[in-house]
């Protein structure tokens, strides 16, 4: 939590009185020439302001008699409501261009590349239960993590998650499936399909990805068709999916379209003996891809061992 200047620890009540609409004229003046110069404070007085408002749509409707525990409970319960609908959001510049985050009390709901029109196109204006605030200083943090990553500095982004966004059980299934291909690695969305135990769900998985409302923290861009195409990003924003997995070390070429660079990537297929293999193993390249890695590290990392056919230890990939 950001450390509050003494300035707007000071002025706190003013801003409450303000949003409440109990401050004086110059009590109100005060707060206007405060919140101009101040993101902290302009946050706080929206969330005062909301939180207001849900109040004063309960006081609105009178309690039976003697049920004043009752309605304290119902308070208790409307204010918790709208505390988890409350998202504060801020617009990254980056090499991808402008990204929308958005982060609730659960976590980040939103990671939105955006068009042309900007903020006002945004979907996080369309989610139903979401009461969206424009965020000035809370987001930093996730702002330079984001930043880190993408100029490569940052390989992961641990960040809790609110999948609320996501349109079916289904769909969110597939999300943290996503979660788990690692960074430099690549699967399918056959792949996807059967970790679901759902081996004809191909087509279901690929357009749960198209839609997936946390790119990159989800990282969608690493899941291709079976024979490496790569299909489907954010839409239909191919390009940033290949100058995603560029910046992973997943090779790409172009040929009727962009793919993966298979014989540039170890291979994985599930097997007893859990072996990865160099992509010379056999007919391994020509099949239906399991999971591809730009690094022998990262097999290894997941527990898998070098093939006792191929040894792709004794015969490393160039990097």
């Amino acid at each position: 939590m950001t450390s509050k200047p003494r300035v707007c620890v000071a002025i706190e009540p003013d801003l409450v009185a303000a949003a409440t609409g109990e401050a004086t004229p110059l009590v109100a003046e005060r707060v206007e020439t405060h919140l101009a110069g101040c993101g902290l404070c302009r946050d706080d007085f929206a969330r005062y302001r909301a939180i207001d408002t849900a109040v004063g749509a309960l006081r609105s409707t009178a309690p039976p008699a003697g049920d004043a525990e009752a309605a304290r409970q119902r308070l208790i319960a409307r204010l918790a409501d709208l505390q988890t609908r409350i998202v504060s959001y801020r617009v990254v510049p980056s090499t991808l261009g402008p990204i929308l985050l958005a982060r609730s009390e659960h976590g980040v709901a939103l990671v939105e590349y955006l068009g042309r029109d900007g903020v006002s196109a945004s979907r996080l204006f369309t989610m139903a239960g979401i009461e969206p605030h424009e965020d000035t200083t809370e987001l930093a943090g996730l702002e330079r993590e984001l930043i880190e990553y993408l100029e490569g500095r940052r390989t992961r982004l641990d960040w809790p998650l609110d999948l609320r966004g996501a349109r079916s059980d289904f769909q969110r299934a597939v999300m943290e499936a996503t979660v788990a291909v690692p960074y430099g690695a690549v699967s399918s969305y056959t792949g996807i399909a059967g970790e679901l135990g759902k081996p004809a769900a191909v087509r279901a998985v690929a357009q749960a990805l198209r839609h997936n409302p946390l790119p990159i923290v989800v990282p969608c861009h690493r899941i291709v068709g079976a024979s490496g195409d790569l299909v489907g990003y954010a839409g239909d924003r191919i390009g940033l999916k290949e100058q995603l997995l560029g910046m992973e070390g997943v090779q790409t070429r172009h040929e009727r379209g962009a793919k993966i660079a298979r014989r540039a990537l170890y291979h994985y297929e599930p097997n007893p003996s859990r072996e990865y293999c160099l992509p010379t193993c056999g007919n391994i390249a020509r099949r239906p891809i399991g999971m591809l890695f730009s690094r022998r590290q990262q097999a290894e990392a997941l527990g898998l061992a070098p093939c006792t056919s191929c040894h792709p230890e004794l015969h490393p990939l160039p990097e």
